[in-house]
């Protein structure tokens, strides 16, 4: 009887422990490992990270031909003392949405989006610091946006402002040169924003202006005014008045 038992373990009907794969089953397993290290293969290219970008055209504008010009227009003794952009700041005012309730709360949206499309980045929603009755004001009330670029991303919002954002604007005859402060800094605005072409005329519902100020390392106005005509910024020409 026991020696039946072990007859009918092991060999009952079924396959038998040990036996060999066939050829069939052998060549089917290959296939499915294949097909799964494909499956893998792809998902590795897809989740991996993509080649760094290159950078701006302005970078090696800056590099190759405004240092050169700022060193010997200014005489500079160290590189490192040429002046430089060193950021840009966009900034909306959009408190008349603040107090218009939810129509206000939409628009505030809708100005937040075409600003991120505008500057490439996701910008910040700023608060007011002291409430104001006349204005309906509450202090902590969100009154703004604001978007501080810096690096390539400066470069990249420069150079499609001067390129293709100041052509577009209507009867353009260039910005105001005297916009420096004392440490060559430079602000000027639009009054809309359909002047990027980032921004679908077709979507607008609203206008809306924008403040942008450029932050350099100039210690003087001439500094900064000669950086940015390096970089191909239109300034107005000062009409001669004839005596």
């Amino acid at each position: 009887m026991a020696e039946q038992d072990k007859k009918s373990k092991s060999g009952g009907g079924g396959k038998q422990q040990g036996a060999k794969p066939s050829a069939e089953e052998i060549a089917r397993k290959k296939a499915a490992k294949a097909a799964r290290k494909a499956e893998a293969e792809v998902e590795t290219d897809e989740g991996a990270p993509q080649q760094p970008a290159p950078p701006a055209r302005l970078v090696e504008h800056y590099k190759s031909k405004v240092v050169p010009a700022l060193e010997e227009r200014f005489h500079y003794g160290n590189q490192m003392a040429v002046p430089r952009i060193e950021k840009i700041v966009i900034s909306m005012g959009l408190g008349k949405f603040a107090t218009a309730g939810g129509e206000g709360k939409s628009n505030f949206e809708k100005a937040e989006k075409e600003l991120a499309v505008i500057a490439g980045q996701r910008p910040v929603r700023t608060k007011a610091k002291k409430s104001v009755a006349n204005f309906k004001v509450r202090e902590g009330m969100e009154t703004g946006l604001k978007v501080t670029l810096r690096g390539n991303r400066m470069y990249e919002f420069l150079d499609r402002m001067i390129s293709l954002a100041f052509p577009r604007v209507k009867d353009f005859r260039g910005v105001d040169p005297n916009g420096f402060d004392k440490n060559g800094n430079y602000n000027f605005g639009f009054t809309e924003q359909t002047v990027f072409p980032e921004v679908e005329g077709a979507t607008v519902t609203f206008q809306q202006g924008m403040n942008i100020t450029l932050v350099t390392s100039a210690k003087k106005p001439e500094e900064g005014r000669e950086l940015l005509k390096q970089f191909g910024f239109p300034f107005r020409e000062e009409e001669k008045k004839n005596k």
